[in-house]
């Protein structure tokens, strides 16, 4: 899609919409053992055959290896002294953030809007000013 022009408005939501949906369902991803976003979320239901589950993404959220953040005005959040942009514009946007020893994966609802590395060791402190989310609905 690089570089690409387009005649208007639906035909570019429409490639765009292709293209996110061949990266989350279709095309590997290294960092998940070459499987794709999708399969990472697959929830077993009764009989054996698996399913996509949204709520999965929300049933695991109050553990503690879940923080919410809202994004400063500068787009940026600072999770245990790390500090990184999640983009300007999701100022002032409540997202949640999962780490784990390795990363942390910041959410908006039920997209992934940014995973890095974290440098950081240790527990992170759950902000007290933190309100519980039921965006996730």
């Amino acid at each position: 899609m690089g570089g690409q022009i387009f005649d208007n408005l639906e035909i570019a939501q429409k490639a765009l919409s292709a293209w996110i949906e061949s990266y989350n369902h279709e095309r590997p991803h290294q960092s998940l053992k070459m499987g794709t976003p999708a399969q990472r979320y697959l929830v077993a239901r009764s009989g054996p055959e698996l399913a996509l589950d949204d709520r999965a993404l929300d049933d695991h959220r109050a553990g503690d290896d879940w923080i919410t953040r809202t994004v400063a005005s500068t787009g940026v959040i600072s999770v245990a002294w790390q500090v990184f942009s999640v983009g300007k514009h999701r100022a002032k946007e409540v997202v949640d953030v999962h780490v784990s020893e390795t990363l942390l994966e910041v959410w908006s609802g039920n997209e992934l809007i940014k995973t890095v590395l974290r440098t950081s060791k240790g527990g992170i402190r759950k902000k007290r000013a933190q309100v519980p989310s039921s965006r996730h609905n």
